[in-house]
């Protein structure tokens, strides 16, 4: 089915949510690509964005010529920006290189990414992803460590993973990579389980909901969250109406004690998986703490509440109004 007219930046989000699970994933790449050719998108400055997505449904296809086609387009599009936005569509475009035997390429695009690792949250995971598809391991283990370092440089140790901003997703996507590689744990492993133990423990003290609590599920998700950790069902609903149900609650009562500028973290069941590493588990608190303090620093949030007649916040289709915004009061 031909995607609408006047894409804007929610849409695509919501694609991004659904479309691996759609009947035609491949259609609906070419159909964000067509949409930039033909001047659908509600926002020009979104082009990046969504041929970005388009690349990202190619290559989960293995169709790795139209994804490169796609995720260059991408780039074209981005131009001279340069935020984590533009830089995970160059380690996508590292990772492709590399599943095309383009190796050299593949970790040119990556070193000049490498400034990237002391400044957006989301660095580290999208370069070490990368590196981990050219089986580049051990370099990552370096260059996150040269990193973490960096970022340490004079400074005491963070009281908390507030405090440490980046450099706490640096120390978890490190302490993952020296797991993979069976590296024993060191002073800065040790570090990051500190504060992620702190950030856990904060997530369970505080009176306001803790970030865990605002990660938002989309059905086919959900579905699959449910059916690989069915305890889970106790903490965000045992149907996905029941999770958005809870939801839609708890934003209204933040709202009421003058909380603003709420937003909705879509979580995804690969994304917790990874946050998790080979040694976590993905239903942990702690873990699940982390994973939602990771999406709260990522661009990709749902703005709450949307306009009372816009498309809902849970991807449904439907009017707000006639949607999730009743939930609140049942």
């Amino acid at each position: 089915m031909p995607l609408r007219a006047d894409l804007n930046s929610a849409d695509l989000r919501e694609i991004r949510q659904s479309a691996l699970g759609a009947a035609d994933p491949l259609g609906i790449a070419a159909e964000l690509a067509g949409a930039v050719d033909d001047g659908r998108l509600a926002d020009q400055e979104d082009a990046g964005y969504a041929l970005t997505l388009a690349a990202e449904i190619a290559e989960s296809r293995s169709k790795l010529d139209a994804a490169l086609r796609y995720v260059e387009r991408a780039l074209e599009a981005y131009a001279k920006r340069d935020d984590g936005q533009v830089g995970a569509a160059r380690a996508l475009h590292a990772r492709i290189l590399f599943r095309t035997g383009r190796e050299d390429e593949a970790l040119a695009e990556l070193e000049a990414l490498r400034p990237s690792l002391t400044e957006y949250p989301d660095a580290a995971a999208f370069v070490s992803a990368a590196l981990a598809v050219g089986r580049r391991d051990q370099l990552a283990e370096q260059w996150l460590t040269e990193a973490v370092r960096s970022a340490l440089a004079g400074r005491a140790e963070p009281a908390s993973a507030d405090d440490a901003g980046v450099l706490f997703f640096l120390l978890q996507q490190r302490h993952r990579v020296r797991h993979v590689l069976g590296l024993p744990h060191d002073t800065h492993d040790n570090l990051a389980d500190r504060l992620e133990t702190r950030l856990a423990g904060a997530a369970t003290t505080s009176t306001a909901a803790p970030a865990s609590d605002l990660v938002f599920w989309p059905q086919t998700e959900f579905d699959l969250l449910i059916k690989q950790w069915p305890a889970l069902s106790q903490t965000y609903g045992e149907t996905w109406d029941e999770h958005r149900a809870h939801l839609e609650r708890e934003l209204v009562r933040l709202t009421g004690t003058g909380r603003a500028d709420l937003a909705v973290l879509p979580g995804t069941v690969e994304g917790l998986t990874r946050s998790a590493g080979t040694d976590g588990d993905p239903a942990d608190p702690k873990t699940r703490a982390a994973y939602a303090a990771q999406l709260a620093a990522a661009p990709g949030k749902t703005t709450w509440p949307p306009e009372r007649n816009a498309s809902c916040w849970c991807g449904s289709g439907n009017k707000y109004k006639k949607c999730c915004l009743p939930r609140s009061r049942s």
